[in-house]
């Protein structure tokens, strides 16, 4: 398709530029510094996988605002979705006066979510808020109250969620005291333990018997991709061992699609990759082009244990963004944006798949689609570097690239593109990264 802005970094001053650095004085007046940011570089409008700064100046975009742009910046047919509906219905509370873009997207997530059972879905405003609903409704429905999540998981922000979440520093710290019956297990993470899938999985099975006790457990929540944690991906084998071991226990498996889901990985969902069909998913993130929206889908049985009122809330499934996402499947299967997500993984992997042989500061380059993790480490060691990724981060942002952070050492340099982004603008972007390797 054409775009509004031409697909290329174009830097015109310095960066951040005049106008952001005025704006950043006043932010710094009336914004809270707990909501921190990347790059003080303050964004107009964009188009594909470009972002126009204030000052006019183009930058590469590979973060998607943590992967919510997937089909890319200010997609028109989007925008006239949701400005149609706008102008018609912003707003009835669904449980108080029903509308039909909410089943249409219901019907939608049960056709594209793995399983072929019959699926319900509950629509909320944000990623957090999906995982705290789908911990509600596996509690219900167990009449257990034991949550287990992976370590180097990132599941939110909110007081239960923050609680999943694996590392303390920067989203829990002196934010307690937390819930209770939340618990964090071993992970697959093949680039630092070693294991196979099957060894893995045998080592979480351990502990959970060990420490916790399968009988208590609720649901076991799972990244099939962890995004925040550093783009790990799990060894082949290790969720289907999982998996097993949750049906022989009657725990709830549960995907947290939120950032790897909606075609991001080649994929409408990354459990896909691993073969596994959850009990219940949780999406939200690319769902609808930049408007609020998430979701719980599952097992009918599931989602329908709780009681009437007893799940949802005044802007969940919000009439403009359902609309918004209604058009975003549209594009996904019509402009084959699967495939093309497939596309930018074979040429990021052709294009960057040998830092770690260039570059003794890249301990491993993985991903799966446009979702790649380059893990930093001090050479001739795996010991994390946080230092260098600071150093990239810097020299990036400046330079008209914008990458994203991760890990539980903040150590990894995330990669996630709009799935719409041309060979050019990954080389180029490359090209701006191997740079800032190289001054390391």
């Amino acid at each position: 398709m054409s775009y509004s802005v031409s697909q290329e970094r174009k830097i015109v001053t310095e960066l951040p530029g005049p106008r952001s650095v005025e704006l950043q004085k006043r932010r710094e007046k009336s914004v809270s510094r707990g909501a921190g940011t990347l790059a003080n570089i303050y964004m107009d409008h964009g188009a594909g996988a470009i972002l126009v700064d204030v000052d006019g100046n183009q930058l590469i975009d590979l973060g998607c605002g943590i992967g919510v742009t997937t089909i890319g910046h200010a997609h028109p047919e989007v925008a006239a979705a949701a400005a149609a509906q706008a102008a018609k219905l912003t707003h009835t509370l669904f449980t108080v006066t029903p509308y039909e873009n909410y089943v249409r997207v219901a019907e939608k997530l049960a056709e594209i979510t793995p399983g072929d059972f019959e699926k319900h879905s509950i629509l909320v405003n944000s990623g957090a808020e999906a995982v705290e609903n789908a911990v509600k409704i596996a509690r219900k429905f167990t009449g257990r109250r034991a949550i287990v999540a992976l370590d180097h998981a990132f599941h939110g922000r909110t007081n239960l969620t923050m609680t999943m979440t694996y590392r303390p520093w920067p989203e829990r710290a002196g934010m307690g005291p937390f819930p209770g019956e939340i618990y964090s297990v071993p992970t697959s993470y093949p680039y630092r333990d070693g294991l196979s899938g099957a060894e893995a999985a045998a080592k979480t099975i351990d502990y959970i018997t060990t420490h916790i006790g399968a009988s208590e457990i609720a649901a076991f929540f799972v990244e099939p991709i962890q995004g925040d944690g550093g783009i790990v991906i799990p060894a082949p084998g290790y969720f289907a061992a999982i998996k097993s071991f949750c049906e022989e226990n009657g725990i709830l498996f549960v995907a947290d699609e939120i950032q790897a889901g909606i075609a991001r990985t080649g994929a409408w969902y990354s459990i896909e990759h691993h073969g596994v069909v959850p009990d219940l998913i949780t999406t939200a993130k690319g769902i609808a082009g930049g408007f609020p929206l998430a979701a719980v889908t599952g097992r009918a049985e599931v989602m329908d244990s709780v009681q009437p009122g007893g799940i949802g809330g005044t802007f969940g499934g919000n009439p403009v963004s359902t609309a918004a996402a209604l058009a975003v499947f549209e594009i996904i299967e019509r402009d084959g944006l699967l495939a093309e997500a497939q596309r930018v993984e074979r040429q990021l992997r052709a294009r960057i798949g040998d830092w770690t042989e260039r570059y003794d500061v890249v301990g491993e380059v993985r991903g799966k689609g446009a979702m790649f993790g380059v893990e930093l480490v001090k050479p001739g060691t795996t010991d994390p570097n946080p230092e260098a990724l600071s150093s990239v981060l810097r020299y990036a942002t400046t330079h008209g690239v914008i990458p994203l952070d991760a890990g539980s050492w903040d150590s990894v340099l995330r990669i996630m593109p709009s799935v719409v982004i041309s060979e050019e603008l990954i080389d180029d972007a490359a090209s701006v990264l191997e740079a800032a390797l190289a001054r390391l």
